[in-house]
């Protein structure tokens, strides 16, 4: 049977366009029929879907040079409680014609869809959850995602507290009378010499009047959506519990109304198992839902950053309008205390202002004229104007918020294992617990039946897969959400779970190992010459060369208050060096080899140009009128945070590789500064790439940790990519990590919070698995024979619920990760972010 699909197309601008596409899609195999609109830039196709699909055709039009229009839709999913759920909800919107992909998070209870928006529309989204037995979170008028989110899941405690008062009310009675005559004797001999043997009969009917209201109370929700799973042929926790529970409360209800059908001493009733497994089941998905809650923390903070009014100046007015609202070059006006509302850049007045939450830095920093500041950050004791450059989904925290919220809804591929087993694991489930029905009816003897109602309870409601689907979203939702506070932004849970399998940190020198800003470090005369005077005619003829050298002499004479003389001449003397006239007076500057071309000889300076290499410095030198008159230095001073970052990094195990353009000697000076282990100099600013291959042809998995900005092809070269960027700078497309606060004490930070996550993850994958494997077989009854031990329905509730918890437990542990490297800090300057104290 074919489809057909309808294709958003842009970038086409005639009948030639048309035509292309048309012939583009119709070699695609599979495609019966393609017609292209060049009015509603739309494609018609129609293919067999056995032979291709949506993701085909997108990428054929990219082929032939075309956008395909794409468009991405979050849905909060309300209803789910396990694993099976989260596959039923992504089968659900998979199969919805135009759905490109879907992903749901069970711990952020949201579904990612990507989908065609000509061929399918929100609505269809929606009513697809809707059908797979499920709600949808809908937006109203007037109120944001995070009161919507923040009122629904009080909704959900609030429902779950009230449907477990309820049932606890009715259960507990059900439980004393069930149970107290079995365990204390003299109660059970006082009911019969009392009431004799009808009393059971009374009992049993009294117990059916309790266990109704819990069963068809708040028992009818495991009902509800465990039929929906069932007729969907994927059925889930609920299901198990719906089963297990209905077995024992109708097989009790038989025993009640006809006794007489059952063999002598072999009528028992179950009602209070039924009735406390679903208390108990109810009690754990309540814990559940507040422990969730309490993962979402990090995210509600950053959400919670975001101001909702701005002062505005308008007219010479201010004007405090919805942040919505505000025009980029706006004029707003932030007072004291104060947060700022979007980004921009300072226009008047001055203040300190906390960066905390965007760089992890928590000492404020100075703010004036021509000062960058970043929305969401707290103004302190002064007050400024500034002029809004970036507004909406463009500003610096909504693109954190983006990021972090898309690293939490993504899955890593250690849940590839998780979601191949959860797929078979309920009916597998289910399957065990029919053959431990018949085997025990098989062998049970005379009470058979009940043996065998027992134990296949005990298996269903054992068995739940609630686990086995929170033990990774949750870990990577406080993970991730951790990560943000120290300024480490992770783009997805694949980069999360990749950076702790490096075992080689591979780091640009320039920008991030050093500031990236040559400074004057020496400056060494001869005999006869003084050194204001030499910087004095050097700085001036320099002054017109935009060399990085040039510029740090020229701005080491000007801090030093020097006025920049002017030029009578100037000439460049190219692969040596240039030669300037300054108030007549003749100066030449270049390497050794310049000096050498002119005749003059270094050797007096031998000593220092060789301790000068050695500290990894640039030397030249300067002639005047003929003289050798001075040895100068120039150096990129390594970063505050460089030293300390490499030490952790070696105390984690890992090997430090550095990647420069240097000559070997320069390069080789600074790694031994630093204790960096291995050194790949020379090497032309488009070999980084090439040279992170090296490392990998060496069977080593590298993080390579570069500026974001012309590092581009070997971050994407890399295992893992890491992003030094700036509190403004998160939308660098090819890292895979961003650390935001422009610090390398952010990497050794990054790498024990993603082992740390990891680690988690799989105690909660051993956790999950492990109580599954060793307790359904007891739940089966296979330590009966030796030992006469049996797994109540009941306690089998209680540990189905306290797994979900103890996942959910673990995971909230990453709340309390210390990082560890904590810089101390460092002066601040104004518009600057400091590094991020981690």
């Amino acid at each position: 049977m074919s489809k057909t699909i309808e294709l958003g197309v842009q970038g086409m601008t005639c009948a030639s366009c048309v035509g292309r596409v048309e012939r583009g899609l119709g070699k695609v195999e599979g495609v019966q029929r393609a017609s292209v609109n060049l009015a509603t830039e739309r494609a018609t196709v129609t293919y067999d879907p056995e032979q291709t699909g949506p993701q085909a055709l997108i990428a054929r039009v990219k082929d032939v040079g075309y956008e395909p229009v794409v468009g991405e839709i979050e849905l909060g999913v309300q209803g789910m409680t396990c694993a099976s759920c989260v596959s039923r909800v992504e089968r659900a919107l998979k199969k919805v014609d135009g759905v490109l992909d879907a992903s749901v998070n069970l711990a952020t209870e949201r579904a990612t869809v990507r989908y065609l928006p000509s061929s399918v529309s929100a609505g269809q989204l929606k009513a697809a959850v809707k059908g797979a037995g499920y709600e949808v979170l809908e937006a109203q008028a007037g109120r944001d995602r995070t009161d919507l989110e923040r009122e629904a899941r009080e909704q959900e405690i609030h429902g779950l507290r009230r449907a477990v008062t309820f049932s606890a009310v009715f259960a507990l009675p059900l439980a004393l009378l069930a149970m107290v005559p079995m365990l204390v004797p003299a109660v059970n001999d006082w009911l019969m010499s009392t009431f004799g043997h009808g009393v059971m009969t009374t009992l049993n009917w009294v117990m059916l009047a309790l266990a109704v209201p819990v069963q068809f109370g708040p028992g009818m929700r495991f009902y509800r959506l465990g039929w929906k799973a069932l007729r969907n042929r994927s059925p889930d926790m609920n299901s198990l519990v719906m089963i297990g529970t209905s077995a024992a409360f109708f097989y009790s209800l038989v025993v009640t109304l006809a006794p007489q059908v059952f063999p002598e001493g072999t009528a028992h009733v179950y009602y209070e198992a039924a009735a406390v497994v679903i208390t108990l089941i109810l009690l754990g998905k309540y814990f559940e839902a507040i422990a969730k809650g309490r993962s979402s923390e990090a995210m509600k903070k950053l959400l919670s950053l975001q101001a909702k009014t701005a002062r505005v100046v308008r007219g010479g007015q201010e004007l405090e309008l919805p942040t919505d609202e505000v025009l980029i070059g706006d004029l707003i006006s932030v007072r004291p205390g104060e947060k700022v509302p979007v980004d921009g850049e300072v226009t008047l007045g001055n203040s300190f202002v906390d960066e905390s939450m965007i760089t992890g830095e928590p000492i404020p920093v100075a703010k004036q004229a021509g000062a960058a500041v970043v929305g969401g950050t707290i103004n302190q004791n002064g007050a400024f104007q500034f002029r809004a450059t970036k507004i909406g989904a463009d500003t610096a925290l909504a693109q954190i918020i983006k990021l972090v919220e898309s690293a939490q809804g993504s899955k890593p591929p250690i849940q590839g294992l998780a979601d191949r087993v959860v797929s078979v694991f309920v009916p597998i489930v289910i399957g065990i617990a029919a053959l431990t029905f018949l085997i025990w009816m098989v062998v049970g003897g005379s009470t058979a039946l009940s043996f065998a109602l027992v134990t296949t309870v005990a298996v269903l409601i054992i068995a739940c897969p609630c686990a086995m689907g929170l033990a990774t979203p949750t870990s990577i939702m406080v993970g991730t959400g951790k990560a943000a506070e120290l300024g480490v932004l992770f783009r997805n849970g694949a980069a999360l779970e990749g950076l702790q399998g490096a075992n080689v940190v591979a780091v640009d020198k320039t920008g991030t190992l050093t500031k990236g800003k040559p400074d004057l470090t020496d400056l060494v005369t001869a005999p006869g010459f003084d050194r204001t005077e030499v910087l004095k005619l050097v700085a001036a003829a320099e002054e017109q060369s935009e060399h990085p050298i040039a510029r740090a002499i020229v701005d080491a004479a000007k801090r030093e208050g020097m006025a920049i003389l002017p030029l009578e001449g100037f000439e460049a003397v190219p692969g040596y060096g240039l030669e300037a006239r300054v108030e007549g007076r003749l100066v030449q500057v270049g390497a050794d080899r310049y000096m050498q071309r002119l005749g003059l000889s270094v050797d007096n300076f031998a000593a220092q140009a060789e301790r000068l290499g050695d500290e990894g410095k640039s030397p030249l030198y300067a002639a005047i009128d003929g003289q050798l008159a001075a040895v100068i230095a120039v150096a990129d001073p390594i970063k505050e945070g460089s030293p300390e970052a490499v030490k952790a990094l070696h105390r984690q195990g890992l090997r430090v590789a550095m990647i420069t353009g240097d000559n070997a000697r320069t390069a080789n000076a600074i790694a031994r500064q630093l204790g960096i282990d291995e050194v790949l100099a020379e090497v032309l600013p488009g070999g980084k790439s090439d040279a992170v291959k090296e490392l990998q042809g060496k069977g080593q998995k590298v993080a390579f940790v570069g500026d974001g900005i012309n590092d581009a092809p070997a971050l994407a070269q890399a295992d893992v990519g890491l992003a030094i960027g700036t509190g403004t700078d998160v939308a660098v497309e090819t890292a895979d990590v961003i650390l935001m606060s422009g610090d390398l004490r952010g990497v050794p930070n990054a790498y024990a919070l993603s082992r740390a996550t990891l680690r988690n993850i799989k105690l909660n994958l051993f956790w999950a698995f492990a109580y599954n494997i060793v307790l359904i077989p007891v739940a089966a009854g296979v330590l009966y024979p030796a030992f006469g031990w049996l797994l109540s329905p009941v306690l089998a509730a209680a540990a189905m619920g306290f797994s979900s918890v103890f996942v959910l437990s673990n995971a909230l542990r990453l709340r309390s990760f210390r990082p560890p490297v904590r810089p101390d800090p460092v002066p601040t300057r104004a518009g600057t972010a400091t590094p991020a104290r981690a």
